[in-house]
């Protein structure tokens, strides 16, 4: 079975699809295999990976509204063992069209369901990690991301004061999802992201979500890097666009410590 987390924040601007590609991408590159799931109208983590989001015939749309098969939604990208459900434009319009829907909460869960090898013999063998990059809402695009995140949420925490406000309103949202639609939804972890060594908020904000949160709070911390705001622009992962810098290493060293909690040691 593959470990499926969803990458949330109802703030927007925090590093969510960041966080979700280069770490994507440091799973693939260390042998995993990873697909991203980008259930984000922007499409960010599409054009993150170098796919045109207007190229795009079938993305998550398709698969929420239409129930198109995974098979055919899939794409590969330039990275071996890297794989994609793109996002488009069409998907700002499926908030209201899943309301009438049944069981529209659950519409993600079933797709990602249908996931099998080309014989079908068992489900979910074609991936290790699934990554859910949920849009900066807690609407019904975020809640079936949150439906189908059978292993945890990952929140990505930007170290400025105002990112703290939300933490209360988004684990109460993940304690309503986990009582009503998804008893497996676990906190997986927090990652600081954007730190700025030069200020003293910076470190006061890291301490003060690791005071509340205590050990759920990822020891890597994200610092704030020109390279990684570039790298999506070249339609890059940054350990391909800058490999030797700052950034790179952190996520380097956070996808080693997701790996080793997840008990899967480097290939």
């Amino acid at each position: 079975m593959p470990i499926i987390y969803a990458l949330a924040n109802q703030k927007g601007g925090v590093g969510k699809t960041t966080t979700a590609v280069n770490v994507g991408a440091y799973l693939a590159e260390w042998g995993q295999r990873v697909l991203l799931v980008d259930i984000d109208p922007q499409a960010n983590a599409t054009s993150s990976l170098g796919i045109n989001r207007r190229s795009v015939k079938l993305s998550t749309y398709d698969l929420l509204v239409h129930e198109a098969p995974v098979a055919r939604v899939v794409r590969s990208t330039a990275w071996a063992q890297l794989d994609l459900i793109p996002s488009s434009s069409n998907l700002a319009g499926a908030t209201v069209e899943l309301i009438d829907l049944p069981r529209r909460e659950y519409r993600l869960r079933q797709a990602l369901e249908g996931l099998s090898l080309s014989g079908g013999e068992e489900p979910n063998e074609l991936y290790d990690y699934v990554l859910i990059d949920c849009p900066p809402s807690l609407g019904i695009l975020t809640v079936n991301g949150l439906t189908a995140a059978t292993d945890g949420v990952i929140i990505p925490v930007q170290c400025e004061y105002l990112a703290l406000e939300g933490l209360s309103q988004l684990a109460g949202t993940i304690k309503l999802v986990r009582q009503s639609l998804n008893r497996e939804l676990q906190l997986r972890g927090l990652v600081m992201t954007m730190y700025d060594a030069r200020t003293n908020l910076s470190r006061q904000v890291v301490e003060e979500v690791r005071r509340h949160f205590r050990q759920r709070v990822f020891d890597t911390i994200i610092p704030r890097s020109v390279r990684l705001s570039e790298a999506p622009s070249y339609g890059e992962p940054i350990l391909c666009h800058a490999p030797d810098t700052v950034g790179a290493r952190a996520y380097a060293a956070l996808t080693r410590e997701i790996l080793v909690d997840d008990g899967r040691s480097r290939r």
